[in-house]
């Protein structure tokens, strides 16, 4: 089931695959599928929640809208508003690297890189919010962006035969956090526990829960670039409140090592973001969550997120790994 249309339009993303990966099961000791969302248009579960907002940005017929984002979100509403005849401004921070400023080029985007990390680039689109009258997209703290991320879970309720023992996501600013949780609502499934993956240098989410309370990192140092928000949306801390969600922070090394590992098992290239939710799995962390009682054993089949892999290609992979020091 897809999300529902805005205005009777057509969502722009896909019904995703989920496949078992024998290779993830066997390391957890248990089935775990993969919900693909690696195969999106433009590669990113973004388009999901972004495509959601823009299309009722358009129903409103509102002008020019700005985005601040990294790679994915601002790839993600590039796309949308290509389709829905908008024009659009992104703002990414200098951390996103060329590679996306050139493909939201190609996407006909105009692209302004302000600032070191995602909370500079927000700014500036907030500046220009007010002195163009544009419209802001948020990449990830909106209503409506929840809700086009919950389709994946409803997507879900109709390809496995029962519910999971856990679902394994990578928190950034935590909209996809929330639209799990909406969706987890919505089918029925809200005992169902998420595992919030994050990288430490990125871990705005974890950090909050620890305080109670929302939480800003002095700086993003986690080369997990995608998960780079240094506060994390007030609605994250909701949701754990909520629903069961485990925090689990990963290493880069291991974030990257489990993206090379994951290469080589499934023959796909993912993110350093998607590899934190893969290196609680290759990591034996989940075991770990067993034993502490705090997942069930026996557990039920688990599902990992695959959350994207348009921002990554092997000579990035390389040099990731020479900047870490494991080669």
């Amino acid at each position: 089931m897809a999300t529902q249309p805005v205005g009777g339009q057509k969502p722009f993303h896909v019904v995703s695959p989920v496949l078992e990966s024998l290779p993830l099961s066997k390391a957890v000791g248990t089935k775990v599928f993969m919900k693909l969302e690696n195969v999106q248009p433009l590669g990113s579960f973004k388009i999901r929640g972004i495509g959601h907002l823009c299309q009722d940005v358009r129903g409103r017929a509102l002008p020019d809208l700005p985005l601040s984002a990294g790679g994915n979100a601002g790839l993600a509403a590039a796309y949308a508003a290509g389709k829905l005849g908008l024009p659009i401004t992104v703002v990414v921070p200098s951390s996103s690297g060329p590679t996306p400023v050139r493909r939201l080029e190609e996407l006909g985007a105009t692209v302004e890189i302000y600032g070191k990390v995602w909370d500079d680039a927000n700014r500036r689109a907030q500046e220009l919010v007010k002195t163009e009258g544009w419209v802001s997209i948020h990449p990830f703290d909106h209503p409506l962006v929840w809700e086009g991320h919950a389709s994946l879970v409803r997507e879900l309720k109709d390809s496995l035969e029962a519910k999971p023992g856990a679902i394994v996501v990578a928190v950034g600013g935590g909209g996809l956090l929330a639209g799990v949780v909406a969706g987890l609502h919505q089918v029925g499934w809200q005992d169902v526990p998420v595992i919030a993956a994050e990288t430490r240098g990125a871990h705005s989410f974890h950090e909050a829960l620890r305080a109670g309370r929302l939480v800003t990192l002095p700086d993003i140092t986690s080369v997990a670039t995608c998960l780079g928000a240094r506060t994390v949306a007030a609605r994250a801390l909701e949701c754990a409140r909520e629903c069961q969600v485990i925090s689990q922070v990963v290493q880069d090394t291991e974030a990257v090592r489990a993206v090379e590992q994951f290469l080589d098992d499934e023959r796909m290239l993912v993110q350093p973001a998607c590899g934190a939710a893969l290196a609680v799995l290759y990591s034996g962390r989940l075991q770990r969550l067993q034993s502490e009682g705090r997942l069930r054993t026996p557990l039920a089949p688990v599902v990992v997120v695959v959350c994207g892999g348009s921002n990554i290609h092997t000579a990035q992979l390389r040099a990731l790994k020479s900047q870490l020091g494991m080669e």
